[in-house]
């Protein structure tokens, strides 16, 4: 039961994370909150490499290596998480995390083209239920309609922006994969962890560099030097940071590695159910049972992709 814990305690601590970068993003912008968020992470891995194999930084990566995970950065960090961010401020964090249910599915469908991994009936199956899942808690019937159309309760902006979030982290994670196996080819390290989280470092690095970019580039290094001043938000990034890039992914490593990969999977993908509750408690949001319902069966659709 060790692994089935870490895993109830990952998707606690990415829901905590989802609702702390939800109140930082709506003060300091989306591109300000992964700057800092990927400064954080990148010393808080840097750290933790630095306790399991005494180096501060990756090593042993070649060049196809950073190529790869460059790519995922870009695509997972830059691309993926700005849009996913800038959703929470459109449509709150909840619905956000529950359409980002469709990263799996995007996953599965890219690397069934780049590495020839093979889409079974199953796996097309769950993501019909993610799909639905998602149709049925963002969707109600027009007010005082007489043909029962149905059409979207939220903002279409967030809808789409969460969207380009799933499918960022979706072709991401493909990216990941490969740049750990070109890693493996070259670097045989000391510990098991060791290899994933260098790659998430390398992949951090090239995100805080390229959103560093971007700030420069659009004239914004004034706003985010002010960004330091708001405590209340800087709390809510360092908070959401601890919980989610270093925390979270660190613990959910080790949560496959105690426990069924399917098992800890599923566990893991609960936060669009774990967000109702402190949305409900805390921030008095109100919570329909068609989102809840939605909810429960894109989970189902995710937990078919493990079978």
């Amino acid at each position: 039961m060790r692994g089935e814990t870490i895993a109830i305690g990952v998707a606690l601590f990415w829901t905590l994370s989802a609702l702390f970068f939800e109140h930082a993003g709506k003060r300091l912008g989306s591109v300000n909150l992964n700057l800092i968020r990927l400064l954080c992470a990148f010393v808080m891995l840097g750290l933790t490499l630095f306790f399991v194999n005494g180096s501060f930084f990756p090593v042993g990566a070649d060049r196809a290596t950073w190529i790869w995970m460059s790519l995922s950065g870009l695509v997972g960090f830059v691309i993926g998480d700005y849009f996913l961010f800038a959703s929470y401020t459109l449509i709150q964090a909840r619905f956000s995390q529950l359409i980002m249910t469709l990263a799996p599915p995007f996953a599965a469908v890219f690397g069934f083209f780049l590495l020839r991994e093979r889409m079974t009936w199953i796996a097309l199956l769950g993501m019909v239920l993610t799909l639905t899942g998602i149709a049925l808690s963002i969707m109600k019937k027009q007010n005082g309609s007489t043909n029962h159309r149905l059409r979207i309760q939220l903002p279409m902006k967030g809808v789409l922006y969460a969207l380009i979030g799933a499918l960022g982290q979706g072709v991401g994670i493909v990216l990941s994969k490969q740049g750990m196996l070109a890693y493996e080819k070259v670097h045989t390290p000391i510990h098991s962890l060791y290899i994933p989280l260098a790659a998430t470092q390398i992949r951090t690095i090239v995100g805080a560099l390229l959103f560093g970019l971007i700030v420069l580039v659009k004239g914004g290094m004034p706003q985010f030097i002010k960004s330091f001043k708001d405590k209340k938000a800087l709390g809510s990034v360092v908070t959401g940071s601890v919980f989610g890039p270093f925390l979270g992914v660190t613990l959910s490593l080790m949560a496959v590695q105690h426990a069924n990969t399917a098992v800890a999977s599923t566990i893991m993908a609960t936060v669009p159910i774990l967000i109702l509750l402190p949305e409900y408690l805390i921030l008095k949001r109100k919570v329909t049972w068609e989102q809840l319902l939605g909810a429960v069966i894109s989970v189902s659709g995710v937990a078919l992709f493990f079978l």
